[in-house]
Protein backbone atom coordinates (compact mmCIF):
# COMPACT_ATOMS: atom_id res chain seq x y z
CA UNK A 1 0.00 0.00 0.00
CA UNK A 2 1.31 3.36 -0.88
CA UNK A 3 1.54 6.44 1.15
CA UNK A 4 -0.77 9.43 -0.78
CA UNK A 5 -0.67 12.47 1.02
CA UNK A 6 -4.03 14.56 0.81
CA UNK A 7 -4.05 17.78 -0.19
CA UNK A 8 -5.76 20.64 1.73
CA UNK A 9 -8.69 21.75 0.07
CA UNK A 10 -7.39 25.33 -2.02
CA UNK A 11 -9.03 28.48 -0.61
CA UNK A 12 -12.14 30.54 -2.27
CA UNK A 13 -10.55 33.63 -3.39
CA UNK A 14 -13.44 36.32 -4.01
CA UNK A 15 -13.05 37.09 -7.97
CA UNK A 16 -12.18 39.84 -9.22
CA UNK A 17 -12.93 41.76 -12.27
CA UNK A 18 -11.04 44.07 -12.70
CA UNK A 19 -8.71 44.44 -15.93
CA UNK A 20 -5.17 45.55 -16.63
CA UNK A 21 -7.02 48.79 -18.78
CA UNK A 22 -9.88 49.23 -16.76
CA UNK A 23 -8.76 51.90 -14.26
CA UNK A 24 -9.72 50.88 -10.43
CA UNK A 25 -10.58 54.95 -9.51
CA UNK A 26 -12.53 57.53 -11.45
CA UNK A 27 -9.76 59.89 -12.61
CA UNK A 28 -7.69 59.73 -15.87
CA UNK A 29 -4.88 57.87 -15.96
CA UNK A 30 -3.06 57.69 -19.93
CA UNK A 31 -1.31 54.79 -20.90
CA UNK A 32 2.75 54.59 -20.06
CA UNK A 33 5.10 53.12 -22.27
CA UNK A 34 5.58 49.63 -22.29
CA UNK A 35 8.92 48.59 -20.32
CA UNK A 36 11.65 47.57 -22.43
CA UNK A 37 12.47 43.84 -21.62
CA UNK A 38 16.27 41.93 -22.20
CA UNK A 39 14.78 40.95 -25.16
CA UNK A 40 15.81 43.91 -26.69
CA UNK A 41 18.84 43.47 -26.56
CA UNK A 42 20.77 43.32 -30.16
CA UNK A 43 21.79 39.82 -31.81
CA UNK A 44 25.21 41.97 -32.76
CA UNK A 45 25.78 42.67 -28.64
CA UNK A 46 24.86 38.66 -28.06
CA UNK A 47 27.43 37.88 -30.92
CA UNK A 48 29.67 39.75 -30.06
CA UNK A 49 30.42 38.77 -26.28
CA UNK A 50 30.36 35.12 -27.52
CA UNK A 51 32.86 35.44 -29.95
CA UNK A 52 35.45 37.72 -27.42
CA UNK A 53 34.63 34.83 -25.03
CA UNK A 54 35.96 32.25 -27.43
CA UNK A 55 38.89 34.46 -28.60
CA UNK A 56 39.88 34.75 -24.72
CA UNK A 57 39.46 31.72 -24.34
CA UNK A 58 41.29 30.21 -26.98
CA UNK A 59 44.49 32.77 -26.35
CA UNK A 60 44.37 31.42 -22.71
CA UNK A 61 44.93 28.02 -23.81
CA UNK A 62 47.28 28.65 -26.07
CA UNK A 63 49.42 30.41 -23.08
CA UNK A 64 48.93 27.38 -21.16
CA UNK A 65 50.02 24.57 -23.66
CA UNK A 66 52.71 26.77 -24.28
CA UNK A 67 53.78 27.52 -20.49
CA UNK A 68 53.36 23.50 -20.50
CA UNK A 69 55.42 22.39 -23.57
CA UNK A 70 58.41 25.38 -21.88
CA UNK A 71 58.45 23.74 -18.64
CA UNK A 72 58.67 20.17 -20.46
CA UNK A 73 61.79 21.28 -22.70
CA UNK A 74 63.83 22.78 -20.14
CA UNK A 75 63.02 19.43 -17.49
CA UNK A 76 64.69 17.57 -20.56
CA UNK A 77 67.34 19.89 -21.43
CA UNK A 78 68.25 19.87 -17.61
CA UNK A 79 68.10 16.22 -17.73
CA UNK A 80 70.38 15.76 -20.74
CA UNK A 81 73.07 18.49 -19.52
CA UNK A 82 73.19 16.73 -16.28
CA UNK A 83 73.71 13.26 -17.86
CA UNK A 84 76.27 15.13 -19.75
CA UNK A 85 78.26 16.68 -17.23
CA UNK A 86 78.34 13.07 -15.45
CA UNK A 87 79.70 11.33 -18.42
CA UNK A 88 82.45 14.42 -18.64
CA UNK A 89 83.90 13.70 -14.91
Amino acid sequence: MLLRPELPPAPNLPATTTHAHEPVCSCQHTPSAPRRSLSSVSTGAVGLVLVSGVVLTALVTAVAVSAISVAVAAVVLRSLLNSQQHRNR
